[in-house]
């Protein structure tokens, strides 16, 4: 399965485009993302041409297309990229004005944020709102301000449990998007922790570790089923090696 928006990352360093590109397709692995680092000779710059195709390229806009166009959402990583990519988006064809949007966020926070939305389905608009939103948090983050999780007063209806993170590595990128996933495909709104499920950024900063305890609370329509879900694949480990009994008796 593909989606109706697709992701280019813009750098001065071909490992680094790519990297972000291995980095997110670990956890939206039916995302179109395509990396324009570098220049033609594979030394550190920008490139019109690389960026220009890379974004042709994660449209759909190729040599003989027949089928429908994607949007796409681009990131650059330092400002003279940014610069390189806008004046490819004066150049590209007509047939993609107005599906080309170039996001003011993180390199790394924001195209993981983004990559995400994307996988669950989210446009353009969204992909780009969830990138600020994690700019947002990081600026927090740094500024040591950090925002205190909104209490969860429990109305009818709420389900709630406790689960044990059974994997060793714990919430790390891959399994939290697997979460992030997860809860979006049901109408309820889960926490983990006080933190909001359906963020990738925030459900890495519980930096929960194999053996912690974590409360998930679920609201909605579908409550139940997503409590379950997210219990479900917090125990069950996401097919990582799991916590030694050892370990989870001490």
């Amino acid at each position: 399965m593909t989606h109706d928006v697709a992701l280019v990352f813009v750098s001065h360093s071909p490992h680094l485009a790519q990297g972000i590109v291995d980095l997110c397709a670990q956890m939206a692995p039916d995302v179109v993302m395509v990396p324009a680092g570098g220049l033609e000779d594979g030394s550190l710059g920008t490139s019109f041409d690389t960026i220009s195709d890379a974004i042709e390229r994660a449209a759909g806009f190729v040599e003989d297309h027949d089928g429908p166009l994607r949007d796409v959402v681009v990131f650059a990583d330092l400002g003279s990229a940014v610069l390189s990519t806008q004046s490819v988006l004066e150049f590209l064809p007509a047939e993609l004005d107005g599906r080309i949007t170039l996001a003011q966020a993180p390199f790394v926070e924001g195209g993981v944020a983004g990559s995400v939305a994307a996988a669950q389905g989210a446009g353009a608009a969204e992909v780009v709102r969830r990138a600020h939103q994690a700019a947002s948090e990081l600026l927090t983050d740094l500024a040591h301000d950090p925002t205190p999780a909104a209490e969860i007063t429990e109305e009818p209806g709420t389900v709630s449990s406790s689960v044990t993170v059974s994997n060793a590595l714990g919430l790390h990128a891959r399994p939290a998007a697997v979460l992030a996933r997860l809860i979006a495909g049901f109408d309820a709104q889960v926490t983990l922790n006080g933190a909001n499920g359906s963020s990738v950024i925030d459900i890495m900063k519980l930096g929960a570790t194999g053996g912690q305890a974590l409360t998930v609370v679920a609201q909605g329509n579908q409550a139940k089923q997503a409590h379950d879900a997210v219990v479900e694949a917090i125990a069950g480990g996401f097919g990582e090696a799991e916590v030694s009994s050892d370990s989870l008796g001490q």
